[in-house]
């Protein structure tokens, strides 16, 4: 019996262990609950994070804290940024470009490793944008003496990684990279590069030259079909035609004893997704317009209401690297129903390229295709002159050669007009403003028909080069004529010294080719205003389109026109 009272009480106490066990063991799972809910709670808050405003212009740090590791943490949480992925780095003259596998909405830093004592340094980057569909870019500084162009980036606030041994990518020079390619009517695909035996205005032989094509998994190479300036046209490998996937194409050189150099770096990737996008459009825009610019937002407006008003329907926008709000001008663009798309166009000094690359883009919606600047305005003054309605005569008169198979250029000719005794922009606008030119014309604009471009897509800017058996038509200054405002006052015109779009043109810092119809006479490579700047430039006061300007666009009460923000600003006010 005592036996039995034993081993009951041996029962009673395991199971009450067992009991104060389990207890023990709850009270320790609610207690690590809460530890990390509190710790959730005070990562999302702003206590642990660095504050972008005490981050200096440039810092040195030893080491990589432990705090970094757990602002990746805190980030974790929140999911909001894809992790940084720098694809390729490319380094201009002034800056490094880095372009990213993600898109990035977030501010970023550039950091750069080396110095004397392998020492990290952070710098405010210079701009960040969406590339593609897919990618972004950043513009970093150069970096300082003895410190690696190979730039990293890391979002503003966080801690500086230090940079492991041995793990610097490699940096492509400007001068030698594949940079941007386009498929074209599904069989060829135009590729993009700097490198090439240059040859301004002439097309080359297109058996020097091949194209390499990089998949995940596979490596094609074709041969080049058309060449010219800075343009190769290859064919695109069958595989790709039938399986569009992502890839890399780059150009090989072949020399004249057939002999092939390793192929020049490049950045230059096509999307799967860009091929099953082709298609053919159902009906399409009559007249469309490309330009590239470089902080024109606040021109852009006046310039797209009026040739809208012409008849132009859609307008591609290629942005070269501009740090003005052009980005939220077009967005209230579209908001008004203007058919406008920006591209971004980070390559310096390539408006050839540029041009050739829209040429490709339109030709599946637009008829014809204008390549006319900011500051160039057409004109027509035959109809003001018999009163005829100025309203859609740009698409009118593109239509009536829209059915003549051997025309596949229109040219008009540019006057260009002086400051017109003016020393600060006009706030109605350069239409209004500006009323003073020069006698003669100079060279001359061209609107074209792209699906009869060579297949090399050579142009001078100004004007393309036709198929064999395709002409152009010459319009004469009575039809039409562009007014070409390229003498400015002065605040707006020294921005051209900053530097010169056009692959061919030299920069005006630079003493070179000073007698160039490019450059504005007179003027030496600093821009150093002239005292009689505002009075320059001016044999003939013509009011034709400043008049035209004021009957159809002015409000009949205020007299202000459409594009003049300040007023705008001041009725919503």
């Amino acid at each position: 019996m005592e036996y039995e009272n034993v081993k009951k009480r041996k029962v009673r106490n395991r199971q009450q262990t067992t009991k104060a066990n389990l207890l023990s063991l709850r009270y320790l799972t609610i207690c690590l609950c809460c530890f990390f809910v509190l710790l959730f709670f005070f990562l999302s808050s702003d206590r642990i994070s660095v504050r972008s405003d005490s981050l200096r212009p440039s810092l040195r740090v030893p080491a990589l804290s432990v705090l970094s590791s757990m602002d990746s943490i805190q980030r974790s949480f929140h999911g909001r940024f894809p992790p940084l992925s720098v694809e390729d780095r490319v380094q201009f003259p002034d800056h490094v470009l880095l372009i990213l596998s993600t898109r990035i909405g977030k501010e970023l830093v550039c950091v750069y490793h080396g110095g004397r004592k392998e020492e990290t340094l952070v710098l405010p980057s210079i701009s960040t944008d969406e590339f593609d569909e897919f990618r972004s870019i950043v513009r970093c500084p150069n970096a300082p003496l003895n410190y690696s162009s190979s730039v990293d980036l890391q979002f503003k606030g966080d801690l500086v990684k230090k940079k492991k041994k041995k793990s610097f990518e490699k940096v492509h020079d400007w001068a030698k990279v594949g940079y941007e390619a386009v498929i074209d009517g599904g069989d060829t695909v135009v590729v993009f590069v700097k490198g090439l035996t240059r040859r301004p205005h002439k097309e080359s032989d297109p058996s020097y030259y091949k194209c390499k094509f990089e998949t995940r998994v596979e490596v094609f190479v074709t041969q080049a079909i058309a060449a010219a300036q800075e343009v190769v046209r290859c064919v695109l490998p069958e595989s790709l035609k039938v399986n569009p996937e992502e890839f890399r194409v780059s150009v090989i050189h072949v020399d004249p004893r057939g002999r092939s150099t390793p192929a020049l770096p490049s950045v230059a990737r096509v999307y799967g997704s860009e091929k099953k996008k082709e298609k053919k459009v159902e009906k399409k825009h009559e007249l469309c317009v490309c330009t590239m610019l470089w902080n024109q937002a606040p021109f852009l407006r006046e310039w797209i209401m009026y040739h809208s008003w012409l008849g132009v329907e859609r307008w591609f926008i290629y942005d070269n690297n501009s740090d003005d709000d052009i980005k939220e001008e077009i967005e209230w663009l579209n908001s008004e129903n203007y058919n406008v798309s920006r591209h971004v166009w980070p390559w310096i000094k390539t408006q050839e390229a540029g041009f050739s690359h829209c040429a490709v883009r339109a030709k599946e919606e637009c008829n014809w295709v204008g390549f006319f600047d900011v500051d160039e305005f057409y004109y027509f003054p035959t109809h003001r002159s018999q009163g005829l309605p100025s309203k859609n005569a740009l698409s009118s008169l593109v239509s009536n050669y829209t059915s003549w198979g051997l025309v596949g250029e229109i040219r008009t000719e540019c006057h260009s007009y002086g400051p017109s005794g003016l020393t600060s922009v006009p706030s109605q606008g350069v239409t209004v403003g500006y009323t003073c030119r020069q006698a003669n014309p100079e060279r001359h604009k061209s609107i074209i028909r792209p699906e009869m471009l060579t297949s090399s897509l050579l142009n001078e800017v100004h004007h393309f080069q036709m198929r064999e058996g395709v002409g152009h038509m010459s319009l004469v200054e009575s039809v039409a004529v562009v007014n070409h405002y390229k003498y400015q006052v002065w605040e707006t015109f020294k921005a051209k010294f900053q530097r010169r779009v056009a692959t061919y043109v030299v920069d005006w810092q630079e003493n070179q080719n000073q007698g160039s119809k490019d450059r504005a006479p007179g003027l030496g490579t600093e821009a150093i205003e002239p005292v009689d700047w505002n009075r320059r430039f001016c044999e003939v006061w013509d009011t034709g389109l400043k008049d035209l300007v004021l009957s159809n666009f002015a409000d009949q009460v205020t007299g202000h026109l459409p594009w003049q923000r300040q007023q705008q600003q001041l009725q919503q006010e």
